[in-house]
């Protein structure tokens, strides 16, 4: 396929764009200084030239306490970036995949959210990439959204990364214990993504690796896999204040890839071992 990557500078674009080109597709990889998706004058430009086959849209706007007072540029990127970029798209008939987020929810589900669900952000950064979402569905009639959650790889800062920096400064750590969600390696995800636009199974799905915790047994699961003698501290969310809220409850259920006959991303613990033994 010929595939155009935005945010390819990114965390998951990276690994996007390196298992794209090693399955051998056509790739044109864009980071933010090569496409600024804001500008619809450049998205249009490079789109009607390459003309793709499909789009995988990583590039947003993912500062998400800093959303809260740069309102106007998180919905610039994450909500007109978007449209630009579905827009440019249906001109070329090129397929659209939308990477969003478990913040499009408000997490006082007691059960795992299912892709149909009732979204409700509470957050700038939230309501931006639901924004987003809205627009692709409703600008792009060959569209994937895919949401996904406490993403980590090698590329960019992460929570991994926090962790194993703050290591090397002291010998305990404290980390919220009341936020559950499923942390994501961006290899596994790159690969799914690959897999899903090579269909023509348009949709919503939500993809993270299996299982599930807290960031504080994620934490823990870090120190152990790692090897490292840490004591790690339960705190509460109310303990760590941030400028915007986070959904206490980020489960994602996948049932639109099983249901499609798509393979389950694997254990979060299994990917987390694999990610720090190529570190």
């Amino acid at each position: 396929m010929k595939i155009l990557i935005t945010g390819a500078s990114g965390q998951l674009g990276q690994d996007v764009t390196l298992l794209a080109k090693a399955q051998g597709h056509n790739v044109y990889a864009f980071g933010k200084n090569e496409l600024d998706v804001t500008s619809f004058e450049q998205v249009n430009k490079e789109i009607s030239t390459i003309s793709p086959d499909v789009i995988i849209h990583c590039a947003a706007y993912t500062k998400v306490d800093l959303a809260e007072t740069e309102v106007e540029k998180a919905y610039q990127v994450n909500a007109n970036g978007s449209r630009n970029i579905a827009v440019c798209a249906e001109k070329v008939g090129a397929k659209v995949c939308y990477i969003s987020t478990d913040y499009v929810f408000d997490g006082t589900s007691s059960t795992p959210y299912q892709e149909y669900d009732q979204t409700n952000p509470v957050s700038i950064y939230g309501k931006s990439k639901l924004a987003g979402e809205e627009l692709t569905r409703t600008l792009s009639s060959k569209y994937f959204i895919v949401r996904t959650s406490w993403v980590f790889g090698s590329n960019g800062p992460n929570f991994v990364k926090t962790m194993l920096r703050l290591r090397k400064e002291r010998e305990e750590v404290s980390v919220v214990n009341d936020q559950f969600g499923a942390p994501t390696y961006t290899k596994d995800l790159a690969s799914f993504l690959l897999e899903l636009v090579s269909s023509e199974k348009y949709g919503v799905y939500h993809a993270s690796n299996s299982g599930h915790c807290t960031w504080h047994e994620f934490a823990e699961a870090i120190f152990k896999e790692a090897e490292l003698p840490v004591t790690v501290k339960p705190i509460s969310t109310e303990q760590f204040p941030t400028a915007a809220i986070r959904p206490k409850v980020s489960l994602l259920d996948d049932v639109m890839i099983r249901s499609n006959g798509f393979q389950p991303l694997r254990n979060w613990r299994e990917a987390l071992r694999e990610f720090l033994i190529e570190r």
